[in-house]
Order: structure tokens, then C-alpha cells, then sequence
């Protein structure tokens, strides 16, 4: 299922990367026809293991931009199963320092229907067992890092002043709750989140998030709501089909926000 991307800006070598489900033309609308330059890095292992799968590269805009499929380039890798760690490790050696997570979730609050886009402002961690620190290899120094925010704050100005600039409405702030995947929740699992204070449920916003601040890298979230969660909204059985039409017409937003960002100049 077509579930999320992140990506990354920051670097004079790349200024931009996307960490993809698939490949770019897959990604964002309207990036492969202005997506020039194409070349394909080797894969590469990271100290925490191999990226889900080889960095592509390519200009876009003026711009140095990086994808990498996050589930794995036929989309074979569950959520759960993802290598976060070298992923997100892989963008910090491609000298990106600002990192934007793309993810298709589902709404919970009554507001976050189907297509709409959300820049969420804080995020609970349900997932259980997913390596979530690079403090975790032998003889390496744990580091108490603060996650009171963990979306970065200027980034997510940022990121809420292109999309104005794109005139792409989204709504500001809501609360991320990442759960386990591939399943979908339950109507009693997702009644609990809503209790808890979540707006949004999708299955690849932890542990990405606390990997980046771990390395010092800036983190938003574009979160594009492609299914009412179980029990919310019109209460019916979720449709797959109707998934992947409510995600292909919210991620058509995606792109002018994108070039906004990088119209920003950002540093």
C-alpha cells in the first residue's frame, strides 16, 4: 500500500531528499517531468545496515534532490521492517540537515477527513520492538536527547509559510500516533488514540522522527490523510481502493509546496 515518504533538505551537494515508497515518479506529482539529471548511487551499507534501498539523484528546480524508496523499490518492506536507522543515517552522509516526512495516515478528529493535509505538531509512539536510537551500538555513549517537540519548530514554520506561498490549504498542528502496521487498527484501538489526544494514526512517523533529532537533523511532517480511521467518520469498512484515491488527490499538494521550499533558499 502506498503509505508515506520523507524528505530532506539541507546540503549544497543535496539540497533536497525524498525518501519515497517507490521511486520518484511515484512520489510527488509533477517531479518527473522537471526531474533532470537522473543517476542512481550505489547501494551502500551504513554502520546500521543497508537503506531500504539506492539513493536516486537528480536536479529539480536548480536544486540537488535525493529519493530513496522507503519500503523498498517494489514496495516489499513492511513497516515494521523498515531500517530507519539507516536511512535516516544515510541522508545525514549525504549532508542533508533538514529532513520532511510525507506520510499518508488516517483521520481521527473530526476535521481530518480523506485529502486533507495536515502539518502536525506532535507525535505518540505506539510501536513496540523497532530499533529507535543510534545509542544502542556496543561501546556507544547514550545520548538523553530532548524530544519535548519533535517536529522542529522553525522547520515547521517554514514549511506552513510554502504552503501558504503555494496557496495549498493544510491545517496546522494535531497530534501523529504511530502505530505497529501493516495491519490497519481497530475501532477499539484507534477509540484509545482518540482518548489519548491523537488526531492522526499512520505506521512510519516513529522512530524517523527521533532518529533525525538524534543527529541533529531538523524534522517536519507533511501528513496527507487518505482514509478515515476505523470507527471515525462515516464508520464504514475502510476501502483500499478508495485509499489510494483519496492519497493520489491529497499528494498532488505535495509537489508545490515542495518547490515553494525550495524557492525559500533555504539554509
Amino acid at each position: 500500500m502506498v503509505r508515506d515518504w520523507c524528505l530532506a533538505q539541507g546540503a549544497a551537494s543535496v539540497r533536497i531528499a525524498v525518501l519515497a515508497v517507490k521511486n520518484h515518479d511515484r512520489c510527488v506529482p509533477g517531479f518527473k517531468a522537471d526531474f533532470i539529471g537522473v543517476e542512481v548511487a550505489d547501494r551502500y551499507d551504513t554502520p546500521f545496515g543497508p537503506p531500504s534501498a539506492a539513493y536516486v539523484c537528480g536536479e529539480l528546480d536548480g536544486h540537488r534532490v535525493a529519493f530513496l524508496a522507503r519500503h523498498g523499490e517494489s514496495h516489499t518492506i513492511a513497516p515494521h521492517r523498515v531500517n530507519y536507522r539507516a536511512n535516516v543515517h544515510g541522508f545525514n552522509q549525504l549532508g542533508c540537515r533538514q529532513l520532511i516526512g510525507i506520510n499518508a495516515v488516517g483521520g481521527i478528529r473530526n476535521d481530518m477527513g480523506p485529502r486533507v493535509v495536515v502539518i502536525p505538531e506532535q507525535i505518540i509512539d505506539y510501536t513496540d520492538g523497532r530499533l529507535s536510537s543510534f545509542s544502542d551500538m556496543p561501546e556507544t555513549k547514550v545520548e538523553h536527547i530532548d524530544f519535548s517537540h519533535p517536529y522542529t519548530p522553525r522547520l515547521r514554520a517554514r514549511l506552513l509559510a510554502a504552503a501558504a506561498q503555494a496557496e495549498v490549504e493544510v491545517i496546522n498542528g494535531g497530534c501523529y500516533g504511530a502505530t505497529q502496521g501493516p495491519r490497519l487498527e481497530t475501532v477499539a484501538e484507534i477509540a484509545r488514540l482518540r482518548r489519548d489526544g491523537c488526531d492522526l494514526v499512520g505506521m512510519t512517523g516513529m522512530p524517523e522522527a527521533v532518529l533525525a533529532r538524534e543527529l541533529g537533523l531538523d524534522y517536519a511532517c507533511i501528513a496527507l490523510i487518505a482514509n478515515w480511521a476505523a470507527g471515525c467518520g462515516d464508520k464504514g469498512e475502510i476501502s483500499i481502493e478508495e485509499i489510494y484515491a483519496h492519497l493520489a488527490a491529497a499528494t498532488a499538494h505535495v509537489a508545490p509546496v515542495i518547490r515553494a521550499l525550495l524557492a525559500m533558499n533555504l539554509r
